[in-house]
């Protein structure tokens, strides 16, 4: 909670115990920024949800903790009472401007928090099968999930940023024998790709890496240890190309899990063991149950089926506990829409291992459409196959795309129109937003031999106190977002900022030849926006260019 706004509270609920002998928490006093500028800079509706409780009418409520109130502790200039009980607050010049010093003097750290209160997050996002490039679908949790981890690191959470490789099962079989035939094709053997084998470019691009490395020596071998090296080639060459196209979009990771430890550590069978020693499971048909529909799920679930081989619900398990086991309080996932269904197993599982529901939350990605001048773009014109997230950021640039797969809800589809991500001009939403900061740091270049002033008792414009409140409301905004995971209302944090820096520049002259002092003045106010806009912009992985 920003301080001016504590400091109201707190003058709120001083005056509810003297008028009323009322105990106020802090936390429950609501304080909001009314629409009308002419109603004050904040206004409570304190004296209405007292109402009830104190049966007395809510203006004659408000008039009593008005008269109670200390005018000074608030940083209070003057308060009128509004409507049916409404108290808006004018405050004074030196409080509102406060804000100023804060931000010069926190800098890069301005609008971070301790609302986490340093708990223990572990979030995982993308974990994309290390079996072809990263598309579209990937690109929208990659953004959104390193932007929440952004977010919630500002706010005092204690947070690992995690990939789960999916480098067991079926799926890396299959690229194995992918690769082992490119391998003979390379050298001119005619030899088939399994049914189910991945046909991509990259994939023949690591077979003939291994090609040129190793020669021949793998001709006409088919063996366990020959399929066992092209798997494992193949996952490392496939994770390193993942890890640079991650890192052109600005994404990392503290830690990548693999699936397969967890079955050569005897994680996974143990899992299911202890499952089968609390009673959850029961055996149907030679295969083993989860009772899951005990915990809500819509029917029981196979653990362990009739040949003996596990469903993809063990390792997933397992994977989970030991994430509790490193020490976490809260598990958060992003994982696609097809997944969804999946969710209450998991937690189910969880569950049943003594964990509490809400410790494991997932958040569903829904689906992206790529848009051209109106028209779906289903394929890459360069290789007619799905656009990737390096030949999007390569065709609209890194910073438009992080910004629209992160402005709107995770709950609803997107529609990424190409055409206007490219767009210069103000009807881009990054575009507004980056011409903002560059126009403030133009302002700043042409300033040479102003110095920040000690005080900012001039600041009175309208437009200059619409500024002030807002660039105060950052740090409250960045917890909200972290809180709910919600990286969009950073997006419209930063263009609500922009128009108000636009709607200040058109109002008010910033450098005055002919009033230094009000110069000055102005100037740390735009110092002081520069400083917000670009600690926003970096919350969503967007850099605050100073020329454009």
């Amino acid at each position: 909670m920003n301080q001016i706004e504590w400091n109201l509270k707190q003058a709120v609920a001083d005056a509810a115990k003297k008028a009323f002998d009322k105990e106020l928490a802090i936390e429950a006093i609501v304080i909001e920024i009314p629409k009308d500028k002419g109603h004050g800079d904040y206004a409570t509706n304190t004296a209405m949800r007292l109402a009830r409780e104190l049966k007395k009418n809510p203006r004659e409520i408000a008039a009593a903790l008005v008269e109670a109130m200390d005018f000074a502790k608030g940083n209070i200039q003057d308060c009128e009472i509004a409507g049916p009980g409404f108290i808006n607050f004018t405050m004074e010049s030196a409080s509102l401007t406060s804000v100023i010093h804060k931000v010069l003097s926190s800098g890069d750290q301005y609008g971070q928090n301790t609302s986490g209160n340093h708990e223990k997050v572990l979030v995982e996002y993308v974990s994309a099968n290390p079996t072809g490039d990263l598309h579209l679908g990937h690109a929208r949790g990659a953004a959104w999930g390193d932007s929440v981890t952004r977010l919630l690191k500002a706010s005092g959470y204690d947070v690992c940023r995690e990939f789960y490789v999916n480098d067991a099962g079926n799926q890396i079989n299959n690229l194995g024998y992918s690769l082992l035939a490119r391998y003979h094709q390379y050298f001119g053997i005619d030899k088939e790709l399994p049914e189910d084998g991945y046909y991509g470019k990259d994939v023949i691009g690591i077979a003939e890496e291994i090609a040129r490395k190793y020669g021949e020596k793998f001709i006409n071998k088919e063996d366990e240890e020959t399929l066992r090296f092209f798997k494992k080639e193949g996952i490392r060459l496939e994770l390193e190309k993942l890890k640079r196209d991650l890192d052109y979009f600005r994404v990392h990771f503290d830690v990548f899990s693999s699936e397969q430890s967890l079955h050569d550590e005897g994680k996974v069978e143990a899992v299911l063991q202890e499952l089968v020693e609390l009673g959850q499971t029961y055996e149907k048909d030679g295969a083993v149950w989860f009772r899951t529909s005990a915990y809500g799920d819509s029917k029981d679930r196979v653990l362990k089926k009739s040949d003996g081989s596990y469903t993809y619900l063990v390792p997933d398990i397992a994977y989970h506990i030991t994430k509790f086991e490193r020490g976490y309080d809260k598990l958060v996932n992003f994982w696609g829409a097809d997944h969804h269904g999946y969710i209450p197993r998991l937690k189910a599982a969880m569950q049943a291992l003594g964990k509490q529901q809400d410790d494991l939350e997932v958040d569903i990605i829904q689906m992206v459409r790529l848009v051209e001048n109106g028209v779906e773009v289903k394929m890459s014109k360069r290789t007619g196959n799905a656009v990737t997230i390096r030949e999007l950021c390569d065709e609209v640039g890194v910073d438009a795309a992080r910004y629209y797969f992160v402005q709107r809800a995770l709950d609803t589809h997107l529609d990424f129109d190409m055409g206007l991500a490219k767009k210069q001009s103000n009807d881009n939403p990054v575009y507004y937003a980056q011409y903002a900061h560059a126009r403030i740091c133009s302002i700043l270049r042409q300033a040479e031999g102003y110095s920040l002033p000690d005080s900012y008792d001039r600041l009175t414009h309208e437009k200059e106190i619409v500024l002030l409140k807002f660039i105060n409301e950052f740090s409250d905004v960045v917890a909200d977002a972290a809180e709910n995971r919600a990286p969009h209302k950073i997006c419209n944090y930063i263009q609500k900022l922009a128009q108000h820096f636009h709607s200040f520049y058109n109002a008010c002259k910033v450098i005055n030849s002919d009033d230094a002092e009000l110069t000055a003045q102005r100037l740390g106010l735009l110092t002081a926006m520069k400083i917000t806009l670009k600690n926003a912009l970096q919350l969503i992985g967007v850099e605050a260019i100073e020329k454009m």
